[in-house]
This record gives C-alpha cells, structure tokens and sequence, in this order.
C-alpha cells in the first residue's frame, strides 16, 4: 500500500483516515493536500475505500495505485492544459499587436510619395493685406473701413 503512494507523496503531503464503519466494515480516506492556494481543487479530490479487512487487505492496494496513477495523469493534464492556455493567450496578444502595427503603418504617409502641389497660385501667396485694406476670408482683399450700422449696433463691412 505505500509503496503505491510514493509518487504521489513524491510531489505532496498525503493525509490519511481510517476509520471503523460499521461492526464489521472499515472506511479508509485517502486525501491529497494541495501544493498551494492557486493550485485546481481536482488534485485534493479524496479517495474513499469501504470495505472489510479482508477486501481492503486485497484490494485497497491496486485502487490506491489506480488513483495515483489517474491523479498524476490529472496533475499532467492540468498543467499542459495551463501551458496550452498561456502559448495560445501570448499568440492571441502578438497577432493583436502586429494587426495593429500593420493598421499604423497603413495609415501613416510614405516617404516615396510626391509632394502636393500648393493650391494656391505664387501671386496670392502673400498674406499681408496691402496697407489701408482689410482681408475678407475668401481670399480677396477689400478696400474701405468698418462702420456700425444704423440703428443695428453691428458691425458692417
């Protein structure tokens, strides 16, 4: 019986109950103790045996093997289930983050594009309204002064 129990106690403390069922039965718990508080609560699950001396004399052994070997193969599970987990999670975040970088390059200018050719013709290019003239804002100048209209209290070009 505790030889079956070495690979598990190799990785985790083990408690163990016996105790008397009835006149003639025996119930004994097996019940592994997690490593830590993160760890998934299916590795504690306890094995629980009732049987006669006799039957657990014969029989305890093999099932106490069977349910070492099914909870390393859980433990196994778990943690390559986990390791899958977190690969397909830093893929996710690196495909996101690439899609986004292809997004930003999209959108930011080349350097190979010809420049744009100003709109505006090289005469219209001054900006400084000839002295005794106001500027209108669609482009033209204007000549006279800004006088209040009557009666209005506004302003009139």
């Amino acid at each position: 019986m505790f030889r079956e129990l070495m690979p598990l106690l190799a990785a985790r403390t083990v408690l163990m109950t016996v105790a008397r069922e009835s006149g003639t039965t025996i119930r004994a718990t097996v019940v592994p103790k997690r490593t830590s508080e993160s760890e998934n609560a299916a590795v504690s699950t306890p094995l629980s045996f009732v049987g006669t001396p006799e039957e657990l004399d014969r029989e305890f052994g093999r099932t106490l093997a069977e349910y070492v070997d099914a909870h390393q193969r859980l433990g196994c599970t778990l943690a390559q289930a986990k390791a899958e987990m977190e690969a397909a999670a830093k893929a996710a975040q690196e495909e996101a983050k690439r899609k986004t970088e292809e997004k930003r390059k999209a959108k930011s200018p080349t350097s190979t594009s010809a420049p744009v050719p100003p709109t505006e013709p090289a005469a219209s290019a001054n900006r400084d309204p000839a002295p005794g003239t106001t500027s209108s804002l669609f482009g033209g100048a204007t000549t006279g002064s800004v006088e209040s209209q009557p009666g209005g209290g506004g302003l009139r070009l």
